[in-house]
């Protein structure tokens, strides 16, 4: 559906805007924040040890389905490619602010600086590399479960292109920080079953406010089944 009026264009935008500034956000959060760990006892079925790097990126996922289903594929792979830009730009600050060196009189000194933020170099490259896999794949599923079921199951396209590329996701980075030396490999199998059970389980739980965002969007701007919001003089890409 092409906008009808500028209200709706400039509602649409903005709409645009802030998921994409929240996808950036949670990108670049867990990129920073990785190197603590948790545990986390699930009803005694399940002890989940994880990143806390892992808590922002499944919001990433929910944000670019949403994009997908409502702005099209084009508008999503925009969002996901700023986001590999606001991470590089992420890393030369940190790399800026290792090399400066601290005063006296700094509550943080460098030392203990370095050791927080050091290892974020080899955290965004792996996580980039990761990223690019699994962003751009859970697109393409998403839009070929789309087609293939005619805009309808919303659930079925949003559970398996993201369950796939979290796999892809998981399975990427930390075979990359192992391989830098950061993560030790006995440690590989045990973080691999627990980050992508979560991010499995953290999808299930998020379809519900899928559907209530895209509910809301056909009823902002009077989309059907499967219609896509389009721009004045813009085409969408399939």
């Amino acid at each position: 559906m092409e906008t009808k009026t500028i209200k709706d264009y400039l509602v649409a935008q903005r709409i645009y805007l802030i998921l994409g500034a929240l996808f950036i956000a949670s990108l670049v959060v867990s990129n920073l924040i990785f190197q603590k760990f948790f545990y986390w006892d699930f009803f005694g079925i399940y002890t989940f040890e994880i990143s806390v790097g892992i808590l922002p990126y499944p919001i990433t996922f929910l944000i670019t389905d949403i994009i997908s289903e409502v702005y099209g594929k084009k508008k999503a792979n925009q969002v996901v490619t700023a986001g590999i830009f606001a991470s590089f730009f992420s890393l030369l600050i940190v790399w800026v602010a290792i090399a400066v060196p601290a005063t006296t009189w700094s509550p943080i000194d460098n030392e203990l600086f370095s050791t927080v933020f050091g290892a974020t170099a080899v955290a965004v490259f792996a996580s980039m590399m990761a990223y690019l896999l699994a962003q751009y794949i859970d697109i393409q599923i998403f839009h070929f479960w789309k087609k293939l079921t005619k805009g309808k199951h919303l659930w079925l396209r949003n559970n398996f292109s993201t369950f796939f590329s979290q796999f892809i996701d998981t399975f990427t980075v930390l075979f990359l920080l192992c391989s830098f030396g950061k993560i030790e490999w006995s440690l590989f199998g045990g973080l691999l079953l627990s980050g992508f059970l979560f991010k499995v389980l953290v999808a299930a739980i998020d379809t519900p406010f899928l559907y209530a965002a895209v509910f809301g969007f056909r009823k902002r701007f009077g989309l059907k089944i499967g219609e896509e919001i389009t721009f004045p003089n813009t085409k969408q890409t399939s």
